[in-house]
């Protein structure tokens, strides 16, 4: 599809909905105008961060850090071995 405007091609997605092709920076399908589907950003209130202490990264559902890959159950291990 071109713009309008200026006459460039606009990068185009497939509506989740009627399966047509909409502007990828579109809020709604322009063929059947139901919301695109947006990925939603994280949920910063419940985030677990890595118990590294160093680390900026939070644990993921494995309980793994994003960052550094550290295991939230090795962490706890090395803990209780050292004391």
């Amino acid at each position: 599809m071109k713009c309008p405007h200026c006459g460039g091609d606009l990068e185009m997605v497939e509506c989740p909905h009627c399966g047509v092709e909409t502007p990828e920076e579109g809020n709604f399908c322009c063929h059947c105008g139901e919301p695109l589907e947006m990925e939603l950003p994280p949920d910063l209130a419940n985030r677990v961060l890595c118990p590294d202490g160093a680390c900026i990264g939070t644990l993921n559902e494995a309980g793994e850090c994003s960052v550094c890959g550290t295991a939230y159950k090795s962490v706890l291990e090395g803990e209780t071995s050292h004391g």
